[in-house]
């Protein structure tokens, strides 16, 4: 009786220790596991987070910043030949018995492409080239008026000078036109293959309004 009782405690003994080795060697499984695991868990959601980031075009002040040479020449181009239509619209609008008809295209075309010409100065400076332009592209300009065309509409009567802003203004927007179809087929830069693509719409109705305004 009292050996079977010694043998029973003995396996309880046994079973204990053994139990207790078992439980020792599975923490430390784990923990060894979890340590690096941890670590190379860590690296590949760093891994992950920084290949799933995505790239996009870089923009400044709302400008994308990609953009060709043609972008860059359509801007510097069409910059002083904006700026010149503005200049020829405020001639008209200054002077009083002119057409009420002449003058609304002059408002018009003031409304139009006075934020234009912002919009094209702040591609070019986000773009990091300079507003003005080369020789040879100035010359590759068409439309623009001259000096001395320019001092004869400011010094013309209101009847005169409404037919010379209506005929300098048909060939400047012709120009404009022409130059807006080349940036729209090889321009780069979104926003300005649709200013160009908007110039040729808005411009060539224009064109129409005032071919039917000529006497």
């Amino acid at each position: 009786m009292g050996q079977r009782t010694g043998q029973r405690r003995a396996a309880v003994h046994t079973s204990a220790l053994g139990l207790a080795l078992a439980t020792l060697l599975v923490t430390g499984c784990a923990g060894a596991g979890n340590g690096n695991d941890g670590g190379h868990g860590d690296h590949d959601m760093a891994n992950t987070s920084a290949s799933s980031t995505p790239s996009g075009t870089a923009t400044t002040g709302g400008t994308t910043t990609t953009h060709n040479d043609a972008d860059v020449t359509f801007a510097q181009m069409m910059l002083p030949h904006h700026e010149q239509a503005v200049q020829l619209s405020d001639i008209v609008l200054a002077k009083s018995g002119v057409d009420p008809q002449v003058t609304a295209v002059a408002k018009q075309v003031k409304a139009a492409q006075g934020p234009e010409i912002t919009t094209m100065r702040n591609w070019l400076r986000a773009w990091g080239a300079p507003a003005t332009m080369s020789a040879a592209h100035g010359h590759a300009m068409s439309g623009m008026v001259s000096d001395a065309d320019v001092r004869a509409l400011r010094d013309a009567d209101a009847a005169t000078a409404a037919d010379l802003f209506l005929t300098h203004m048909i060939a400047h927007h012709e120009g404009a036109v022409a130059m807006a179809r080349e940036q729209a087929a090889n321009g780069q830069n979104r926003e300005a293959v649709r200013l160009a693509q908007d110039v040729v719409t808005s411009q060539t109705a224009e064109i129409a309004r005032m071919t039917a305004l000529q006497h």
